[in-house]
């Protein structure tokens, strides 16, 4: 160990990459994926299912082809969490 470093600890690392996550359905298909809007432009979601066969839009666009991990989310997830961030459903890390 270098000196004046310290090691992470499990609930440090979980609280950098879970915390703050909320739940959110999409208000066109109804998935449910975890959401944190770290500033009015910036948006982590992490799907808690295969995107490609819990959306229409993803499932859509894996059947014509598309390499689906390439993707970054579909647009009508992107409009259902901003109308709900808008709503005041999450709160705004930056804010």
């Amino acid at each position: 160990m270098i000196a004046g470093t310290r090691v992470e600890t499990d609930p440090e690392r979980t609280e950098f990459l879970a915390g703050g996550l909320r739940p959110h359905a999409c208000s066109s298909c109804g998935t449910c994926v975890l959401v944190k809007k770290n500033s009015r432009k910036h948006t982590s979601i992490q799907w808690t299912t295969s995107a490609a066969s819990s959306c229409p839009v993803f499932a859509r666009q894996r059947a014509e082809g598309a390499n689906t991990a390439l993707l970054d989310t579909c647009e009508r997830l992107s409009e259902s969490i901003s109308a709900a961030a808008r709503e005041g459903e999450f709160g705004v890390l930056d804010d």
